[in-house]
């Protein structure tokens, strides 16, 4: 018997259809697939319907205060301690995590990547990840990695779950299918998806690509959530109710399946008869999510100066110093350039912050030759970076009229620990030797004479 089953509203369909989903960021969400699954008035009966197994799915401690204590509960075909058996060691050589201190001869430095090479042999979603740079301690549940994956074949009969911390999933190519435990959310490139720790899934493929191909922020810390608008108010940046939870679906499936478990930077691997996918029904606030970054308000400056990219923030992952995130998730997209008199691109900086970047399609405004859909750049905490020599030479004698920045869509994982680079990373065919050379032509302009010449 193999079923796929999602309810929305009152009708049933087939994941094969369009997918449905509950409006709201940090809701508590209640969904079921079969009527009358979900217990009303109680959490445990003594007999569930259906002849269900209810099951709680913490994602803080018990004692956590209201406002960030956040658990669900799963009501499902079997309880989940059916779906790990006994475990055997396996290995994903490519996905690495923090502490990492790759052996490698590249030194410090700004660095900047084309993408990750098409793979010629078939690999799924996890064989894909190839980690690019780690920060902070896997085991103390501080900092995150950045990923990027490339992939072929779907996870048909593997399943997964990383205890080490959240999944934020870009895609760059290709449109996925994450199937978690409380139901599926398709993902397209241009929206992100947020897979919580220890949360059931798989992933695969749809469309007609040759590859699919995005990035992952890989978050140890904290859960990530909406930063405070601060000055703002109460609206713009990224607003709740874009944020979609899928509705309750399962699989029904009696075949061989594999559970792959990442747990404190190892790999383990567990053989079951059946789908771990089995919750038909759930309610709660630990939860999978997704988000459509057009769907993003931005704010700037509409007289003169160019704000901080904090403005860009769509989620933040906090820590206990105020202000001071574990990830910040950071995005660029299409907007209005109308500051006067003013340099408009971001300016030269140096930071306590560790940027990663990616660009996701388009052309990023401060590097308009070299950054590539699909590479990444690295700018570390302390090291200068900003507009590259030709950027600024445009951006100093440009009229200032009002200018709208399209087709583009750059992101930015932010950390206040230091990222390292693997080995993979270090001694990728697609490292430019010459970013650096990109700010050769910023020579001395200085000629002593006051004013604005």
């Amino acid at each position: 018997m193999d079923q796929t089953r999602t309810q929305g509203s009152d009708r049933q369909t087939t994941a094969a259809e369009t997918l449905q989903y509950m409006p709201g960021f940090g809701n508590d969400f209640e969904t079921e697939s079969l009527p009358g699954a979900l217990p009303q008035g109680q959490n445990s009966p003594q007999k569930c319907n259906y002849g269900l197994y209810a099951e709680q799915l913490s994602g803080s401690p018990f004692t956590a205060p209201r406002g960030t204590n956040e658990r669900s509960w799963l009501y499902r075909i079997r309880p989940s301690v059916r779906h790990t058996r006994r475990f055997s060691n396996t290995s994903y050589p490519l996905w690495k995590s923090a502490p990492c201190q790759d052996e490698h001869s590249l030194p410090l430095g700004q660095l900047r990547w084309d993408p990750v090479p098409t793979p010629t042999e078939k690999l799924t979603f996890l064989e894909g990840i190839r980690t690019i740079t780690t920060a902070g301690d896997v085991m103390t549940q501080t900092g995150m990695a950045s990923h990027a994956y490339v992939f072929n074949e779907d996870m048909v009969d593997n399943y997964s779950f990383n205890a080490d911390g959240e999944l934020l999933i870009v895609p760059q190519i290709g449109a996925i299918r994450v199937f978690t435990e409380m139901g599926a959310m398709d993902i397209e490139p241009l929206e992100i998806c947020v897979i919580p720790r220890g949360m059931m899934f798989k992933v695969t493929r749809k469309g007609d690509e040759n590859v699919w191909r995005g990035y992952i922020c890989e978050n140890y810390g904290a859960k990530f959530t909406l930063p405070d608008r601060g000055p703002i108010g109460a609206n713009c940046l990224a607003n709740p109710r874009d944020f979609k939870t899928p509705v309750a679906a399962f699989e029904d499936k009696e075949t061989p399946c594999r559970v792959h478990v990442k747990w404190c930077g190892k790999f383990y691997v567990t053989e079951i008869g059946h789908s771990p996918l089995d919750v038909v029904a759930w309610h709660g606030n630990y939860i999978p999510y997704k988000y459509d970054l057009r769907t993003f308000s931005p704010v700037g400056a509409i007289l003169f100066d160019h704000p901080d990219p904090s403005i860009f923030s769509v989620l933040t992952a906090p820590t206990e110093s105020a202000g001071t995130a574990n990830v910040d998730f950071v995005i660029f997209p299409p907007r209005w350039l109308v500051a006067e008199h003013t340099f408009r691109p971001p300016w030269y900086h140096r930071n306590i912050m560790s940027e990663f970047m990616g660009l996701i399609h388009g052309q990023y405004d401060a590097k308009e030759q070299g950054f590539v859909p699909g590479g990444m750049s690295l700018h570390n905490m302390m090291l200068p970076h900003g507009p590259d020599a030709s950027g600024f030479e445009k951006a100093s004698s440009s009229e200032l009229k009002p200018v709208k920045l399209e087709n583009t869509m750059a992101f930015m994982f932010e950390t206040r620990f230091p990222q390292q680079v693997t080995k993979y990373a270090a001694e990728l065919e697609t490292r430019q030797d010459n970013y650096l050379e990109c700010w050769d032509g910023l020579e001395r302009r200085f000629d002593g004479t006051p004013g604005i010449k």
